[in-house]
């Protein structure tokens, strides 16, 4: 693309986004002082591909590490995994499932960091943070792409992790896979009926979410904007996801602690763009005359207990150990619990 773009201070949230202001000049883009400088090249998904390469890579990395711990566990018999099901001590015959909890593991984290990213852009940043604005931003905008590669990976793999166990006809294997993998609703067993569907929609509104910045000169700023805010509710529905589904986290231990820990930053940040917000017309001042303001003052106010209310029960959980995690059974694996995830 050839079109010039204004500098924008954060283009990811809520500072002043690209396409807010008249643009300059065609072939021109005034500085402070008046002079023309050459324009600034629009950004591309082509571009954050190829700047996300570093990044990818990294995180295939970590989903390589991740896939060794959990099989080490299987092997070792310390995974609460073998508790739930306990025929994938055959490491052997289930790898493939391993490899997608791996994925859906680094998809949970590079999701985790892009959500970070994305708060210190638009609220309050850091004066400690070693990475400028535009590099900040570009950061945010390839963990973003390259979280909806992991989950996508790890939604791929356990459809393929069903159709290698299907005793089935491969067409009709395949078939029943997608719909289990793919389709809400289609995975009929345990808590995969409610988890599952939970994981395609983080699947189904990362997508689209993460790729409109990118045509957000076409659908206008402001609405992106508005659009771009639900990518906080794609993060939700992941832990959710990781927290009904995610065998390693069923039980009481370090694996179910280390999620709600990360939660902390999340909610403090969080409540650091609500109290300090870089766009002024989203600060909480008080109610004026206009028709609607004190609602939306309401509003607002009622956004930030909310997030405190939230942060309080993160501290408890951590203090008093009490997570929603089930009391793991004794040894004897013939117990109930025997859902497969």
């Amino acid at each position: 693309m050839t079109e010039a773009e204004p500098p924008a201070v954060n283009p990811t949230n809520d500072r002043a986004a690209p396409g807010t202001e008249p643009p300059p000049a065609a072939g021109t883009n005034p500085g402070p002082s008046g002079v023309s400088t050459p324009p600034r090249p629009r950004v591309t998904l082509r571009g954050d591909l190829r700047a996300g390469v570093l990044d990818g890579s990294f995180a295939l990395l970590v989903t390589g590490a991740v896939f060794v711990l959990l099989y080490v566990r299987i092997e070792a018999e310390t995974s609460s995994t073998l508790t739930v099901m306990p025929f994938m001590a055959d490491t052997g015959a289930f790898w493939m499932y391993f490899l997608s909890q791996a994925f859906g593991w680094s998809a949970l984290l590079w999701a985790w960091g892009t959500v970070v990213l994305g708060l210190l852009l638009s609220g309050p940043r850091p004066s400690w943070l070693p990475l400028s604005g535009p590099r900040l931003e570009r950061l945010h905008r390839t963990t973003s792409i390259n979280t909806i590669a992991l989950i996508a990976a790890h939604a791929l793999l356990f459809a393929a992790e069903l159709v290698r166990h299907d005793t089935d006809a491969w067409y009709a294997g395949t078939a029943t896979a997608f719909v289990e993998a793919f389709v809400p609703g289609g995975y009929a067993s345990g808590t995969g009926r409610i988890a599952i569907p939970v994981g395609q929609a983080a699947l189904y509104l990362a997508i689209p979410l993460g790729l409109l910045f990118y045509v957000r000169h076409r659908i206008g700023a402001r609405a992106w904007r508005v659009m771009h805010r639900f990518v906080l509710v794609v993060y939700v529905l992941s832990v959710w996801h990781t927290l009904l589904y995610g065998t390693n986290v069923w039980y009481d231990g370090w694996f179910r602690t280390t999620v709600w820990l990360l939660q902390l930053p999340v909610a403090a940040l969080f409540l650091a763009r609500l109290m300090s917000p870089a766009r002024r017309s989203q600060r909480l001042a008080a109610p004026g005359v206009r028709s609607g303001a004190k609602a939306v003052w309401t509003l607002r106010l009622g956004g930030r207990l909310a997030v405190v209310a939230v942060l309080g029960v993160l501290v408890a959980v951590l203090v008093t150990g009490r997570d929603g995690g089930r009391t793991e059974p004794p040894a004897d694996t013939t117990s109930s619990h025997t859902e497969h995830g």
